[in-house]
């Protein structure tokens, strides 16, 4: 291998591991949008089912049922 070769190589080299970095850098940005849209989703979905709306901000109805603590169970407590 000559000296011309070899710093040939060298460069193919890093230019591999920047890329191999760059897509390492880019799959964890995905993950991570992905991982927030999953959340909000579920976030979204819960709220639905507790008579929530993520587009309206809604008065409660019965104030006193707010201040209502429900009894533990004998399991939990």
């Amino acid at each position: 291998m000559t000296v011309h070769e070899g710093a040939d190589l060298h460069k193919r080299v890093e230019r591999y591991e920047a890329a191999v970095d760059e897509l390492r850098a880019s799959h964890q940005d995905i993950k991570d949008v992905l991982t927030d849209q999953v959340l909000f989703e579920r976030w979204q979905q819960i709220g639905a089912e507790l008579g929530f709306s993520a587009t309206q901000a809604q008065a409660p109805r019965d104030v006193s049922a707010l201040n209502h603590q429900p009894e533990m169970s004998d399991a939990w407590s």
